[in-house]
């Protein structure tokens, strides 16, 4: 069956009448093709609606939309919405963030980027369509409230064990990383739970913990917006714990230290002013020197927990070889040696790669690793 329209023409009929109406009218299309037509509407739904007009409150007192009174096609733009499923919502997010190269150039080559875009306009949808359906009172039963498991431990009470405290926040009156989650419950809930948080943009790295079992920096993971399960933060593993989610980071600081992160020259710049550098040269850097010095991979590698006090980690291994790979630096053989002594600084490392799994900056640390043993079997030989 074919009809030829200009403008839906359609007050009532079954919602997917009105999805066809309305891709049509959008696509400003001519014809209209039914492989089958829409499901016979009740007598009662035909009768001529009581036109009912309301008059705005002022001086104006123009006409105030009703849907009685409202035109067919303002009438099916209002409906429409209401009639997108959480599926449909979720589908549309998910196109949408695959485009990210394409809107966002900043993503490409930044696979934990794109993962965390994609959560996010997922989870943004869901919550969209869970508020619109217990708006409209389709699922009474949807809610935004989520529940928020957080390791607690205090100091000053050391007789009690640590423990893990549910907090429950409504996403929809929050920001959407697990940051602002934290925020919210410090600002609203507990003023007692303690956390560090800098910068809030990724660079920093201190808001580093463990978020359902992944280390990652808290500001830039999308909050899980499934309330039917709760989300649980915990410190860096295998760390020791000052308080609630902070802790102590004074070994891992020295470990990076002691590769000595800085340029080190035998020779004065050309002209006395700097050391060149060709595009293809600086090319060599990149993966190396966005680490933020979150410790998430160092914590999440079974070598560093096994031994913390020899080994010392990718996170400190990775900027080793962004000093050995730099051009301008003119110690990377010693510095290759140094790390070689005694064994157990480089070659503690199992490939495991637990480390690359969890940097939240998509680095590669145990590529690093394994480059920097390579240079060093090749100048023993």
């Amino acid at each position: 069956m074919t009809r030829s329209v200009t403008q839906p023409r359609i007050l009532w009929a079954e919602p997917t009448a009105l999805l066809r109406a309305a891709t049509l009218h959008h696509r400003r299309c001519t014809e209209l093709s039914w492989s089958q037509t829409a499901p016979p509407v009740a007598p009662s739904r035909l009768a001529t609606p009581h036109v009912s007009t309301q008059l705005a409150p002022g001086p104006s007192r123009r006409l105030r939309p009703t849907a009685a009174n409202l035109q067919p096609a303002t009438m099916l733009r209002r409906t429409l919405p209401a009639l997108r499923s959480v599926k449909d919502g979720v589908m549309d997010a998910a196109r949408q963030a695959a485009k990210g190269d394409a809107h966002f150039p900043s993503l490409r080559g930044h696979p934990a980027a794109r993962v965390n875009a994609r959560e996010s306009a997922e989870g943004q949808a869901r919550l969209d369509a869970a508020e619109d359906e217990r708006r409209r009172g389709a699922r009474p039963e949807a809610t935004t409230v989520k529940e928020f498991q957080v390791y607690r431990w205090n100091p000053d009470s050391p007789g009690r064990r640590p423990f893990l405290q549910s907090y429950f926040v409504d996403l929809a009156a929050c920001r959407p990383m697990v940051l602002d989650v934290l925020q919210k419950i410090k600002a609203e809930h507990d003023p007692t739970l303690t956390f560090r948080r800098s910068c809030r943009e990724g660079i920093c790295g201190s808001c580093s913990m463990c978020i359902d079992g992944v280390n990652t920096v808290a500001c830039l993971k999308p909050v899980d917006t499934d309330a039917s399960r709760a989300t649980m933060i915990t410190p860096l593993p295998h760390m020791f714990v000052v308080k609630d989610l902070v802790v102590d980071l004074t070994g891992f600081y020295q470990q990076y230290k002691s590769v000595e992160p800085w340029l080190k020259t035998k020779r004065p710049p050309p002209g006395g002013r700097e050391h060149p550098q060709s595009p293809a040269q600086r090319k060599k850097l990149d993966g190396l020197y966005e680490c933020i010095l979150c410790a998430c991979c160092s914590t999440a590698c079974p070598s560093y927990w096994w031994n913390s006090e020899a080994f010392l980690g990718p996170a400190a291994l990775l900027h080793a070889y962004r000093w050995v790979s730099d051009s301008r630096d003119d110690y990377g053989q010693e510095r290759v040696q140094s790390l070689a002594e005694g064994w157990d600084k480089l070659y503690r490392c199992r490939m495991i790669k637990s480390c690359t799994a969890t940097c939240p900056k998509s680095l590669d640390p145990a590529a690093a690793i394994s480059s920097m043993k390579t240079l060093h079997q090749l100048r023993k030989a």
